[in-house]
C-alpha cells in the first residue's frame, strides 16, 4: 500500500490545478497583485503546456475577431451584429497589455519570442457569401478597433494578399476577402513556459508529474487536496495538501475534478468531447508564398470550431502552414486522457442533460461521424478548395488537441443545451472555481482570470484595481465599473476558439 503523507504545514493560499495557459495566467496575476500569497501549481504530465496550450494543439490565432465569421452573426433583418467581435477584440488587447507589462519589467522575455505579426484574413466564395462579407466589413470599420480592416472582391488584389488562394483557381463565381495587418500568430506553449518560469522565480511551487485525485472541503472552508506523485521512483506516492482557494484549470479534466469536489454548482453539467486533425506543410517553397491566417466559412450543419482556415504558424523559430481542422470524435477528455473519460463523467445529476443534448443535436453527431469516416483524399479536397495548387505529397496529418464542450441544464426547465463556449463554475462560498468548455480561450485568458478574481475575491479586488489599471491601461480605474461589468459578460457563451 502506498504511503500517504499529511504534513500540517502544507497549506497554501492558492492551488492551481493544470499547467496550461489559464492556470499560469491566474498565477501570474496573483503574483503581481498579492505577492505575499503562497501558490502551488499541480500538473499531471511531465511538463506544462502539453495539452490545449501546446502550439501544435491549437491554431495560435491570437483571436481578435479580425477574421472569424462566427463572431459577427447575420441578424434576421440582414444586418451584421459586431458586439461579440468587439468584446473579443478588447479582451485580446487586455491580454497583450498584461503580457507587455510583464515583458517591460523583465518578468518574461520579449513579446517577439512568442508573438509573430501575421495578417488575419477572411476568404469567401459565392455571391451570397461575398455580399455578407461586404456588409460585415462595412459594419466593423465603423468601430475604431477595426477601422484599418481592408475589403476586396478583386481577384488580382486578393492574389497580392495571399497568392495561394488564387493560383490556378478556375471557378467563375465571385470571391472576396478582408485583411487586417494587425493580426498575430501566438505560440501559447512558449508563453505558458515563460509564465511558469516567472512563477518559479516568485516562489511558486510547481509540481510536475503530480495528479490531483480528490478534493474535500473542511468545515472552515479550506480544501484538502489528495495528490499522487506519478514519478516512478517517488518516495511518497500520495500526499495531502491544503489550500484556502482552488482553481481547476485542467482543460478536459476540469469536469471530473469539480464533480469530485462535490460542490452543488457542478450538478447538471456534462461534457461533449470533440477532437480534431490538421494538415501541415513545412515545404519552404509553399510556406514562403503565404503569410496570413485565412479563415473561411463553416459548412452548413458543422460545429463552429470546424471553420476551415489556412494558417501561417511560427513555432520555435520554424514557419509552417496549417490547414483544417477536420473535426472528429473521441471519448477522451484530454489528448493524453482515458477512453473512459466520457463514461466516468456521467452522474445521476447530469444524465438527463446529456440525453437531452444527444437528442437535440443529432445533426452534430451525424456530422462528426461523417467527418471521422472521411478518407484522407476526401479531407485533402477541402484543402484544394482553399488552395487549388495543393499537392498531397507536401502535407502531413497531425492531431490537434481535445475540446470538451459544455452540456448544461436549461434555466428553469428540464433538458439540456450544448454550449460552444466557456463556463466559469464557482462555488457559492467562492473557495473553488473551474473553467469548462472551449472559447477564444488562450487569447482572452487574462480577461477570464480577472473576472474570476473579481468574483472570488471581492474583498480584495477594490485594493487591486489601481495596480490592474497600471498593468492594463484599457482597464483604467476611472472606467473600472463599466469595464469589469463587460468582463462579467465574458462568461456568457462564446463561439469557441478554433483548434
Amino acid at each position: 500500500m502506498a504511503k500517504t503523507q499529511t504534513p500540517q504545514d502544507k497549506t497554501y493560499d492558492v492551488v492551481l490545478i493544470g499547467g496550461g495557459i489559464m492556470s499560469v495566467t491566474l498565477g501570474a496575476l496573483i503574483a503581481e497583485l498579492q505577492p505575499d500569497w503562497t501558490i502551488k501549481l499541480i500538473e499531471r504530465l511531465d511538463d506544462v503546456a502539453l495539452e490545449s496550450s501546446n502550439p501544435w494543439n491549437n491554431a495560435g490565432t491570437g483571436h481578435a475577431a479580425l477574421c472569424e465569421l462566427n463572431y459577427t452573426p447575420q441578424m434576421p433583418d440582414g444586418s451584421v451584429n459586431i458586439n461579440k467581435a468587439v468584446d473579443i477584440n478588447e479582451q485580446f488587447q487586455v491580454s497583450r497589455e498584461f503580457w507587455g507589462h510583464l515583458s517591460d519589467q523583465g518578468s518574461i522575455p520579449a513579446l517577439s519570442t512568442f508573438i509573430s505579426p501575421t495578417p488575419h484574413m477572411t476568404f469567401v466564395r459565392g455571391e451570397e457569401n461575398v455580399e455578407f462579407l461586404r456588409r460585415r466589413h462595412q459594419a466593423l470599420v465603423t468601430h475604431p478597433n477595426f477601422s484599418d480592416l481592408e475589403f476586396s472582391d478583386d481577384p488580382a488584389v486578393i492574389a497580392t494578399w495571399a497568392p495561394l488562394l488564387t493560383q490556378e483557381r478556375d471557378e467563375n463565381g465571385p470571391i472576396a476577402a478582408t485583411r487586417s495587418l494587425d493580426g498575430t500568430d501566438v505560440n501559447f506553449g512558449r508563453l505558458t513556459h515563460h509564465l511558469t518560469d516567472y512563477l518559479n522565480q516568485h516562489g511558486v511551487d510547481v509540481a510536475l508529474q503530480h495528479e490531483v485525485r480528490n478534493l474535500n472541503q473542511r468545515k472552515d472552508g479550506t480544501w484538502d487536496i489528495t495528490v499522487r506523485d506519478r514519478h516512478w521512483n517517488a518516495p511518497v506516492r500520495t500526499e495531502k495538501i491544503s489550500s484556502r482557494f482552488v482553481f481547476v484549470g485542467a482543460g478536459g479534466a476540469a469536469l471530473h475534478l469539480l464533480q469530485k469536489s462535490g460542490i452543488p454548482e457542478i450538478k447538471g453539467y456534462g461534457g461533449f468531447p470533440i477532437s480534431g486533425v490538421f494538415m501541415r506543410t513545412t515545404n519552404p517553397e509553399i510556406v514562403s508564398q503565404h503569410q496570413a491566417k485565412v479563415y473561411g466559412k463553416a459548412d452548413v450543419g458543422s460545429p463552429p470550431m470546424s471553420v476551415p482556415h489556412l494558417d501561417t504558424r511560427v513555432v520555435d523559430g520554424e514557419t509552417s502552414l496549417l490547414f483544417g481542422p477536420y473535426a472528429g470524435f473521441s471519448t477522451k477528455f484530454l489528448k493524453q486522457g482515458s477512453f473512459l473519460d466520457l463514461v466516468t463523467s456521467i452522474r445521476p445529476t447530469n444524465i438527463v442533460t446529456m440525453l437531452s443534448v444527444a437528442k437535440d443535436n443529432f445533426d452534430l453527431t451525424r456530422y462528426l461521424m461523417r467527418e471521422v469516416t472521411k478518407s484522407p483524399l476526401s479531407k485533402f479536397r477541402s484543402l484544394k478548395e482553399f488552395m487549388p495548387t495543393a499537392n498531397p505529397k507536401d502535407w502531413e496529418f497531425i492531431t490537434a488537441g481535445q475540446r470538451v464542450q459544455v452540456m448544461k441544464t436549461k434555466p428553469g426547465q428540464r433538458g439540456g443545451v450544448l454550449e460552444f463556449g466557456t463556463e466559469l463554475v464557482t462555488a457559492q462560498d467562492s473557495t473553488i472555481a473551474g473553467l469548462l468548455g472551449a472559447s477564444p480561450g488562450a487569447s482572452t485568458a487574462v480577461s477570464a482570470m480577472l473576472q474570476l478574481l473579481r468574483s472570488c475575491f471581492p474583498d480584495n479586488f477594490a485594493a487591486w484595481e489601481p495596480q490592474i489599471g497600471h498593468m492594463m491601461p484599457s482597464l483604467s480605474v476611472e472606467d473600472a465599473d463599466a469595464e469589469f461589468a463587460a468582463l462579467d459578460q465574458s462568461t456568457a457563451p462564446h463561439t469557441p476558439e478554433v483548434f
